[in-house]
């Protein structure tokens, strides 16, 4: 099978290299020239742009960072496409988007699937990140193997967009679970724990997660990955995508809008670059933790 890949950020190119070592031949392009030639040693051939990547790929990966990003490609993915080839989009981008660039490729005649990601370049590197898949059933099975040498945790939600209105809710639901964790320790550190030991306590306690096993300990002194898994800018990004969503389906999601104004709490601090779960230091700055 031959796979393209456009796309070689932190993410993007961890999960080339791991589909580079499962023993795929991947042609990949990113912006950023050099990201790209970082994984020529693993086997990556290097496209001199998109389309070049796109073309002869039984399947096409693309993982940017925003719609726009996306869109800025868009109209050289689809001229580059083969007819029978199924594009996997990994980006992270609203539903609506995703449903009408995917009625786009199919008249093609190649097929196209959201297949957004949850996870971390941690959680990549340990071999446990998990992939959401919305689109054409056969589309999705013809794939598969390679979705698995991804991340082994790999979900078939429905049709097109349906992945992407998974991820939103993971997303929602990561955040507040992250703030929460935050507040507490903030409260135990004004109380005179030592923040080590609070963080310690909390992972094993009844409220741990795998999501704080890897994130909890960035707020310890000297923690704080470089550059972030996700900064605030980023998170946040994803979190007006996730409101937005539930607002258009008429379901409220009171927590995860709060959440939303932590994080904007935390831009106004000038935090917006740092890894979102910073968002520590506003809690303690509220409550006067010195």
């Amino acid at each position: 099978m031959e796979v393209g890949f456009v796309g070689l950020g932190a993410m993007g190119g961890g999960i080339a290299r791991r589909l580079l070592e499962a023993g795929y031949a991947v042609t990949g392009w990113n912006r950023t020239r050099a990201r790209a030639e970082t994984l020529r040693e693993a086997g990556l051939v290097v496209a001199e742009s998109p389309g070049a990547a796109a073309a002869g790929a039984d399947v096409l990966f693309t993982m940017l960072t925003d719609a726009a990003g996306l869109a800025s490609i868009v109209d050289e993915l689809v001229a580059a496409l083969r007819r029978g080839a199924v594009w996997a989009d990994l980006s992270t981008i609203a539903p609506d988007e995703s449903r009408a660039l995917a009625v786009r490729v199919q008249s093609t005649g190649a097929a196209f699937l959201d297949a957004p990601v949850s996870g971390t370049p941690a959680t990549l590197s340990a071999g446990q990140l998990s992939v959401m898949v919305g689109g054409d059933r056969a589309a999705f099975e013809r794939v598969l193997p390679a979705l698995e040498a991804i991340g082994p945790k790999v979900t078939y939600l429905g049709g097109n967009g349906s992945a992407l209105v998974m991820k939103m809710a993971i997303n929602l639901s990561l955040v507040v679970q992250g703030m929460s964790f935050c507040e507490s320790v903030a409260m135990a550190e004004k109380a005179g724990i030592d923040r080590e030991a609070a963080v310690d306590a909390v992972l094993k306690s009844v409220i741990a997660s795998p999501m704080l096993a890897y994130r909890g300990p960035m707020i310890l002194d000297g923690r704080m990955p470089e550059p972030p898994f996700a900064n605030v800018a980023l998170q946040q990004k994803d979190q007006l995508l996730g409101l937005r969503l539930a607002a258009e389906l008429g379901t409220p999601v009171l927590f995860a809008s709060l959440a939303n104004e932590l994080l904007t709490a935390c831009r106004t601090a000038g935090l917006a670059d740092e890894e979102w779960i910073a968002v520590y230091e506003v809690f303690r700055r509220m409550g006067g933790v010195v």
